[in-house]
Formats: C-alpha cells, sequence, structure tokens
C-alpha cells in the first residue's frame, strides 16, 4: 500500500536506513536463496508457470523472507498488504479480509503477508483458510520456526512451505559490497576487521547492513586521514560487538574443530566443552557442529555405547526444534556425553577393512544356499538348498557360512573390551565355538 510519505512525494527526503535503502527490486538481486529464485529455483518455476499458491516462508532473521514476498507481489501483479502477528489481531485480519474481498470484486488479488505467522493461536490460523480456498487472498507467511510444529496442519495442507537459508559468507560479501557502491566509497577496513564483520552478521543480512551503516556513519562523523582503516580490534569497539574468535574460513575454524573432537576423543568433558564454547561463541554454524557431533559418535565411540549416536541425533534435532540460544544446550549435553562415553573405533576399522575387501572381490557371487529360489529353474541350480533357517535351530545360530567359497571366510569386526563391546565380544565368542564345533567355519 502506498503511505503518506509516498503520496506527497516526500518519500525521497526521509532519511531511510542502509538497509530499506539497498532492498532488492526484483527477485534476480535477492542474494544467497539461489534455490528458490535463481534459474532453476522453486519460486522461478512457479512464475515461469504462472501458477503461484499460499507459501510459508521458513527461515532464520534476515535472509530475505518479507523481501521476495514483497517482490512476488509484483511479479504476479497483486496487492501488498502486510500483518505481523506480534501487533495484530482478530480486527486487523477482518479488515485486510474485508479490502481483498473489496478489491477481488474489482478484479484484483492481494498477497496477504504474515510475519511471524507462527504467533497467531489455531482460532486466527484457521481463520485464513476460506479466504486462501476461495482465491480471496494468496497467503504467504513467515515464521523462523518449525512450520509442522507450529503452524495448523489445515493451514499447511493449502500452502507450500520453502526454507529459506542462512546467509552464506559469499552473500554477506555480495551485500557489503553494494553498500560501498551505494555510499560511493569503501569500507575502512583491514582485511581481517572485513572478514570479522562478516563473521559479525551471523548470516542475517539486515545486521550485516546495519554494521556496515555504524561504520560508514562514524567514519563521517570523525573523518580519518587518507589510507588509514580499522582493524578487528577497533571495529569490534566502534560496533560493540565483539569479533569473533576465529575465522570460520581459516586455519583457525579448523584448529578448533580438531580441537573438540580430539578432547572427546581423550574423554575430557571439560576441555570438550571449552572448544565448543569457543566456537559457538565464535558463530560457529550450529549445524555444523551437530553434525561433527554424529560423526564423533559413530567413528570414536560406535558399539562401544550404542546410545551415542541417538544423543548425537537428538542434540540436531533439538537445535532444529528450539533454534539458539536454547538448542545450544543440547549440542553442549551431547558433547558431554560423548566425552564421557566409552570410546572404540572398532565399526569404523571394520568398515574400511570391508570396503577394502569389497573392492578386491566385488564380483564374487554369494553361495548358492543363502540365495532365494523364486523360480523353478532357480531351484534346479541348486539356488537354497541346504540353507539352515536360524530359529528353527536349538540355540537360534545355524553356524553355516555366508561367505563366497572363492572367498573364504573373514574376519572385519573385532570389537576392544570397552563399554558394550564387552558383551558383543561375549556373543561372537560364543558363536565361533558353536561355528567351530559344527564345523561351519568354511563351510
Amino acid at each position: 500500500m502506498t503511505n503518506l510519505f509516498q503520496a506527497a512525494g516526500l518519500e525521497r527526503d526521509v532519511n531511510r536506513p542502509l538497509a530499506d535503502r539497498l532492498r532488492p527490486t526484483s527477485l534476480a538481486q535477492v542474494v544467497g536463496q539461489d534455490h528458490l529464485v535463481g534459474p532453476a529455483g522453486a519460486l522461478t518455476r512457479m512464475l515461469a508457470a504462472k501458477r503461484i499458491q499460499s507459501i510459508i516462508f521458513w527461515g532464520p532473521p534476515g535472509c530475505g523472507k518479507t523481501t521476495i514476498a514483497r517482490l512476488l507481489a509484483d511479479e504476479i501483479d497483486l496487492e501488498f498488504e502486510q500483518l505481523s502477528a506480534i501487533f495484530s489481531g482478530v480486527k486487523d485480519l477482518r479488515e485486510n479480509f474485508d479490502r481483498a474481498k473489496a478489491r477481488r470484486e474489482q478484479g484484483r488479488g492481494t498477497l496477504l503477508f504474515v510475519d511471524e505467522i507462527h504467533r497467531f493461536n489455531r482460532a486466527q490460523q484457521d481463520s485464513f483458510l476460506p479466504h486462501m480456498e476461495d482465491g480471496t487472498i494468496t497467503l504467504v507467511g513467515a515464521t523462523t520456526e518449525n512450520p509442522s510444529f507450529e503452524l495448523n496442519a489445515a493451514v499447511l495442507s493449502r500452502a507450500t512451505v520453502l526454507s529459506l537459508q542462512r546467509l552464506d559468507e559469499a552473500a554477506i560479501e555480495q551485500l557489503i559490497a553494494r553498500a560501498e557502491t551505494e555510499q560511493g566509497q569503501g569500507l575502512p577496513l583491514d582485511d581481517d576487521a572485513r572478514r570479522a564483520l562478516v563473521a559479525m552478521a551471523d548470516g542475517d543480512g539486515r545486521s550485516v547492513l546495519n554494521l556496515v551503516e555504524d561504520i560508514f556513519a562514524a567514519g563521517a562523523a570523525a573523518p580519518k586521514s587518507d589510507g588509514e582503516v580499522m582493524n578487528r580490534a577497533s571495529l569490534a569497539s566502534l560496533v560493540q560487538r565483539r569479533a569473533p574468535l576465529y575465522d570460520k574460513s581459516a586455519e583457525g575454524h579448523y584448529n578448533l574443530v580438531s580441537a573438540l573432537h580430539k578432547s572427546i576423543r581423550g574423554s575430557d568433558p571439560d576441555a570438550a566443552l571449552s572448544w565448543l564454547a569457543r566456537m559457538l561463541d565464535g558463530g560457529e554454524d550450529r549445524l555444523f557442529l551437530a553434525r561433527r557431533l554424529v560423526r564423533m559418535a559413530v567413528e570414536d565411540i560406535g558399539l562401544a555405547d550404542p546410545a551415542a549416536l541417538t544423543q548425537a541425533m537428538a542434540a540436531k534435532d533439538a537445535y532444529q526444534f528450539m533454534g539458539s540460544p536454547e538448542g545450544e544446550l543440547a549440542l553442549a549435553q551431547a558433547t558431554i556425553y560423548l566425552a564421557t562415553a566409552p570410546k572404540s573405533n572398532g565399526a569404523y576399522v571394520a568398515y574400511k577393512a570391508a570396503m577394502r575387501a569389497a573392492k578386491q572381490s566385488g564380483s564374487i557371487p554369494p553361495p548358492k544356499h543363502i540365495l532365494n529360489a523364486p523360480t523353478s529353474l532357480m531351484e534346479d541350480e541348486g539356488y537354497g538348498e541346504g540353507y539352515e533357517y536360524d530359529h528353527d535351530t536349538p540355540e537360534g545360530f545355524s553356524g553355516q557360512n555366508y561367505f563366497p567359497e572363492q572367498m573364504g571366510r573373514q574376519t572385519f569386526y573385532e570389537p576392544p573390551e570397552r563399554g558394550f563391546e564387552r558383551e558383543i565380544n561375549k556373543r561372537l565368542a560364543y558363536w565361533r565355538g558353536l561355528r567351530a564345533k559344527r564345523g561351519g567355519i568354511n563351510k
């Protein structure tokens, strides 16, 4: 809708924030969301097919949800209406629906953008349904929370959920470059300070543009001599936001990842927590940390404690469900669990050994007695002949050979005497004894 400043022709005289001045005017200018607005993006395909249905944008702050909604309205020639679920109630919804109905009678559609749509209660969400169904509005909702948990199933069934990504470093750099072009000058930062600025943004485009505006304002208030630039420390002092402790794209990043991994492998929960906190404080991608914890659970703990993988996956799910900062506690809990769990790389070593054997003998077929025989021809060829059904034996173990005869029996998995693998060792020893007793070692 046209505001009073626009109607009076005064908008150009208003001191608009840099983030607003640099708001994209076309979908092609949106950064960091190529999976949606790129040549093969989901929204690009929808627009090409001229079939835009109601949409829920799910993504972190500052990734472009509002901007894309505005641009969509322009692309499909709909009137853009905006509501915030934080500040709006039933009266506001009713007024928007009434305006949309009036426009529809005049042959014009409405795109109703609802920010923080998850804040509406169930009844308020249900009020959208009849207007979505009869085409009075095209609903575009924006949420930072998981729609599966926060939105009514009825709303979700009538909308397409599109995930927006946290802006990566390349996208943040693009925004900084646009800001410099807009201002007609480069930022007075050395290379290290510029990397720190990108990290301070933490994937939030609006945040980095606000920081850039602060830097330019400070330079205008206190001009520096030619060639004088700020370092990381002076940048942090200026914007009152501490620079991250390491650069996520440089050596320090990998050093701290290595320190975290080796502290967990070394069963030192205090050191592991210290490195985890350093990475969190430095702005590390939380899901990257969750993936590393999952890897540690399978590589360094494995079957010594089968619950380790469950704990690591639960921490990942908890973070995705709660977000920051609450979800970070789940990552910390998983870190402590993994560090204090018994350690084993038995499964990891066994897997690598089996892969080497597969590359050497991958074309050898299985022995015929363990193959199914769904046809009479296969029966005649001896498929399934002599197979013993383990459940029919007294011990539930037949002791038959399952390796190809040309390969002979192999041993890949040799669990250490630690944690749950002590019990696995007992089972393997028991089965080895039965197999030897029955002469099934190479049979």
